[in-house]
């Protein structure tokens, strides 16, 4: 899987929406499918538009270390997905709660390109990440 470093140096070297775009289907490919076990309603992020499913996985610990993963039916919205969970999968649950991965998206220059639709969905996915490790802090 690619680091967040690689990924951020390569969306530096693309310059228009378009290359943008079809790295990130690119990175959504390259995604692992998720396990039909874990499509389940208890997994399902509300207020994306496109199906998605985060499932976490979360070690022993004060601080624990949490592993996410998932899936979306819709291309784009998968490759968002494999984003959120580079920046977000394998950290401390404290280190998931500090960080901010609207700001990434926006360094990445997708941010300002997102329909309001799949905006809102990557909040989600993302707020629902980071309580799910706020809840995990003993």
């Amino acid at each position: 899987m690619t680091t967040l470093e690689q990924m951020t140096e390569d969306f530096a070297f693309l310059d228009d929406w378009e290359d943008r775009m079809r790295y990130v289907m690119e990175l959504g490919k390259a995604l692992p499918d998720l396990p039909d076990e874990e499509k389940t309603a208890e997994n399902k992020v509300k207020g994306c538009a496109s199906q998605v499913w985060l499932s976490s996985h979360p070690h022993e610990g004060k601080d624990p270390v949490i592993d996410f993963s998932g899936d979306s039916d819709a291309h784009i919205v998968r490759g968002l997905v494999a984003i959120v969970l580079t920046a977000y999968s394998g950290k401390h649950a404290s280190e998931i709660v500090a960080f901010d991965a609207i700001e990434l998206f926006s360094r990445l220059g997708l941010i300002e390109h997102l329909s309001a639709q799949r905006a809102n969905g990557l909040r989600s996915m993302i707020q629902r990440i980071r309580e799910e490790a706020a809840r995990r802090l003993i």
